[in-house]
């Protein structure tokens, strides 16, 4: 008796949800190979800080969609790494306002440059890159997600 036959897993493979999975996983494992020591949600600190200079924790944590207490340990590790630093809000003491650093500002740039590295490889293959992008965020605003 088979378990999985050849029309069931033919099916599975030609969907765009496992196709999405699979590129996905091995965009995600070698990106976080190009920009080590840094993690990914790391590279998504560095570019939220990039557009939105001086944060409370609390609305960082809200943008990127994270746990607060996940954020912390995040964050950390990157104030060790000299790419951000924390002050205290002047009009609330309670606050801390996450702030890039120039150390984060090179960082970032790095995590930029193995993005776009990245891109050229993924797309060389792809007839219509834009089209391609395109259809992409089409998917990502149909879950929701900022594009």
């Amino acid at each position: 008796m088979k378990l999985v036959n050849d029309v069931a897993a033919g099916a599975l493979s030609a969907t765009a949800a496992f196709q999405l999975g699979t590129v996905g996983a091995i965009t995600t494992d070698r990106y976080t190979r190009a920009i080590a020591p840094l993690k990914p949600k790391q590279a998504g600190i560095l570019l939220v800080l990039s557009l939105f200079e001086g944060m409370s924790q609390q609305d960082l944590a809200r943008k990127m969609g994270v746990a607060p207490s996940l954020l912390v340990g995040l964050l950390d590790e990157l104030q060790d790494m000299g790419a951000v630093r924390r002050e205290r809000d002047e009009h609330d003491r309670r606050r801390q306002i996450v702030v890039l650093t120039e150390a984060g500002r090179e960082l970032y740039g790095t995590c930029a440059a193995a993005a776009k590295a990245m891109d050229e490889e993924l797309l060389k293959d792809v007839a219509d890159p834009e089209a391609f992008r395109a259809g992409l965020r089409q998917i990502a605003a149909g879950m929701g997600l900022p594009v």
